[in-house]
């Protein structure tokens, strides 16, 4: 009754409504009387008026806009990830994307395209949201700055930081004097034109550095300690000094000079001073709340575009205001979280990329265009890696580093990235740099920045050493050592208890290490211990309720599939243990979906059959990454489908084929460590015909009397694997099973899949 009701009044409504908007457009008609219309021609059809409108539309500016914002990220994402494939930062790919979208490549051979896409009136557009993008980034990095470290590391990092920016500073300036006369824009001073080239040379860019530290496992070494002071020592120095070379230019002389960095340090000392306790004291208010205000965030957000207006207007740049901003935050990791999450994944992502292809638009390879500048290109990149490079390696080599983790800090200091393309454009600007020197540049940082990993690679194999990450348990080599590698907590305590039961009653000559690895892009330098330490504490705690001794590994890196294998190989260890990750499960082709060849099956039918929150189905597709680890590990691996395991007493093992015989290794480690119950299937056929297991089964058997059972296969059912806490097969076997889609597979518990 009262769905009719609402369908009678929902009628009445618009119904009349309707009606009643028709009959004013028809008396409103008659006003027309009189005026002069202006309509589309009676000539043009339909068609040719829609597409008239549809053309006019594409050629609006916030249309254009748009369609510039969709082709440029995903351009960039694209190259990104292609960089990040071959091992470099994927920030290289990103600026490549930006050079390939401007007049070096897509303009060269698609010049009616390329203009037809970034018209000249659309650039003022694209500039400004790209300075938007970094102003929010440059907020970022200043938040990502750990100020605590330059405290307990100050002596040996100032020493190296400094000596890293004064020697290429030095080494730009006489650069300078030799290229000004050819290269210099008109009416440019031979000052404003060396200071700009000193800074340029000097710049080290910290995300990406810290981002390679982490991704090389040596955050927590004292070389990694000592590198990652290095530059957020080098990133505050060089960007103050930037706000001084900025003024200079800007007023003309260094007398004028003094009085935009007479207000640049009133400023700062505002900031310090004023503002810092001011942001501290709200941090604090809130700092415990589960949820920060939106009223909170706006107060935030709102000093952050101060401080850049300021810091722009005063003639010392709005990205200077901006990282300021940053640095000054207060230090509550729940705050700069927060902030981060809301502000990097705007800028990074949509606004960056922005940046980078204006820098394209701005950088045209086509001016080098004889050998003699291509010789002044490679001088550039000649300054600008002895300037730094080994700049920053004979500092630490001063300070008592050895020769080793001397030149890694100077492959490392010599990483510009981002940060250099943003001293570059502000040079452009301001008419410091031409096109070709700036072009020239560009071209320099892109080579410094590409050669940091594999100047990494050539050190560590000079020395023949690693980046090493395996702890000195597993490197002193226990007889069984187990690499569990975790994702997430539940996962990694069901892996930890599983390890646990079976190696616990054999702690002195076993080990087990709990491995996390991270993606690198979603990690910071500021709370890496911090997210460290949470990560771990589940774990910890589980651990010490086994009364099982663990050790740990955590590292950020861009090939988590890779890293697992290239550690358990590394580490020596006898079996890895991961669990599965989420299932991709599109109920199309279950083979498609394992990576396996199987036939075509009805998805209708599939999903009938194992539907439901119990269903092993329902997790049992192999995703991407685990199909990834599996073909690239070398090291004997358990997969581990976890539906909540917390016992380990009643097992069941299937013997299936003669390459199952392996399991009854793990069956016996389970035994006697666990004192679990073995239920092991004797496949009538394989036994009668094939000695070794007949021979394995008769063995255990015999020296396991009490906690072996051996069952048929037509003993097989629901009901039984039910009964288990946890079903083991081999690879070959679990793949052979689900391709046959085997019935009492269904809602059964947890299951380990073992590859020898």
């Amino acid at each position: 009754m009262r769905n009719l009701k609402n369908s009678l009044f929902y009628i009445i409504v618009t119904g009349g409504f309707i009606y009643l908007m028709y009959r004013i457009v028809e008396q409103g008609k008659l006003l027309e009387v009189g005026r002069k219309i202006v309509s589309p021609s009676s000539n043009d059809s339909q068609w040719v008026q829609f597409l008239s409108s549809l053309f006019h539309n594409l050629k609006h500016p916030l249309a254009l806009l748009l369609f510039q914002i969709i082709t440029i990220v995903l351009v960039a994402r694209i190259f990104g990830w292609i960089f990040r494939k071959i091992g470099q930062p994927s920030v290289i790919g990103e600026i490549i994307a930006g050079i390939v979208l401007g007049p070096s490549l897509f303009g060269l051979y698609f010049p009616d395209m390329k203009e037809a896409l970034f018209p000249v009136a659309s650039l003022g557009n694209l500039q400004l949201l790209s300075q938007i993008g970094l102003i929010l980034f440059m907020f970022v990095i200043g938040m990502e700055l750990d100020l605590k470290v330059l405290k307990n590391k100050a002596n040996e990092a100032v020493v190296i930081s400094h000596a890293s920016i004064v020697i290429p500073f030095a080494l730009g300036i006489g650069l300078s004097y030799y290229i000004y006369h050819q290269f210099a824009p008109a009416g440019i001073e031979f000052l404003s034109f060396s200071l700009f080239m000193g800074i340029a040379m000097s710049i080290t860019a910290f995300p990406v550095l810290a981002r390679i530290v982490q991704e090389r496992g040596i955050h927590k070494t004292r070389l990694g300690t000592i590198v990652i002071t290095c530059a957020a020592a080098d990133d505050i120095t060089a960007w103050c000094i930037l706000a001084v070379v900025i003024a200079i230019v800007k007023a003309g002389s260094f007398v004028s000079s003094l009085y935009v960095i007479g207000l640049a340090l009133i400023y700062v000392l505002a900031m310090l001073f004023i503002v810092k306790p001011f942001l501290k004291r709200v941090g604090d208010l809130y700092a415990k709340k589960s949820n920060i205000k939106k009223s909170v965030v706006a107060i935030f957000l709102l000093t952050l575009i101060v401080s850049a207006y300021l810091s722009e207007i005063i003639g010392i740049h709005a990205l200077f205001g901006a990282f300021m901003m940053g640095a000054i935050m207060p230090d509550i990791s729940k705050f700069r979280n927060v902030f981060i999450e809301k502000v990097e994944d705007v800028s990074v992502i949509l606004l960056l990329p922005l940046f980078f292809v204006f820098t394209g638009l701005r950088t045209e390879i086509g001016l080098i265009n004889d050998i003699y500048l291509w010789k002044v290109t490679g001088c550039i990149i000649a300054v600008a890696v002895v300037g730094k490079f080994l700049g920053s390696a004979l500092a630490a080599r001063f300070v008592g580093q050895n020769w080793r983790d001397s030149l890694t800090i100077g492959a490392l200091m010599n990483t510009r990235g981002l940060m250099e393309l943003v001293v570059l454009n502000i040079g452009y600007e301001l008419g410091v740099l031409s096109p070709k020197v700036f072009t020239m540049m560009v071209i320099m940082a892109l080579v410094t920045t590409f050669m940091t990993g594999p100047a990494l690679d050539i050190i560590n194999f000079i020395f023949k050493t690693k980046d090493a990450i395996i702890p000195s348990e597993v490197k002193n080599r226990s007889d069984f050592n187990i690499l569990i590698s975790f994702g997430n907590n539940e996962k990694g305590k069901s892996l930890l208890r599983l390890a646990n039961s079976l190696i616990k009653k054999e702690t002195d000559t076993a080990n087990i290490t709990a491995m996390h690895l991270t993606m690198s892009d979603e990690m910071h330098a500021y709370n890496l211990e911090e997210y460290e330490k949470e990560t771990f504490e589940p774990i910890a705690k589980e651990s010490k309720k086994l009364d099982q001794k663990i050790t740990t590994i955590f590292k950020a890196t861009n090939d988590i599939e890779t890293d697992i294998a290239d550690i358990a190989h590394q580490g020596n260890y006898d079996l890895v243990l991961v669990g599965l990750g989420k299932s991709i499960f599109e109920g199309t082709l279950l083979g498609k979906v394992l990576g396996f060849t199987t036939r075509i099956i009805n998805p209708d039918r599939l999903l009938d059959k194992f539907k439901g929150k119990e269903g092993l189905f329902e997790n049992s597709p192999f995703d991407d990454r685990t199909r990834l680890i599996i073909s690239k590990s070398k090291t004997p691996l358990g997969i581990l489908i976890d539906k909540g395991i917390h016992n380990i007493d009643k097992v069941f093992v299937g013997i299936f084929s003669v390459g199952d015989v392996f399991l009854i290794d793990y069956a016996q480690k389970l035994i006697y460590n666990n004192d679990s119950h073995i239920t092991l299937l004797d496949n009538n056929e394989l036994t009668k015909n094939n000695f070794i297991v007949e021979n394995a089964l008769s063995a255990v058997q015999l020296n396991y009397q009490e906690n072996i059972e051996v069952i048929h296969t037509d003993e097989l059912n629901k009901p039984f694997m039910q009964q288990q806490n946890l079903i083991i097969f081999s690879l070959e076997t679990w793949k052979k099973l689900v391709d046959e889609e085997t019935s009492w597979l269904t809602d059964i518990p947890s299951v380990l899949i073992i590859k020898p």
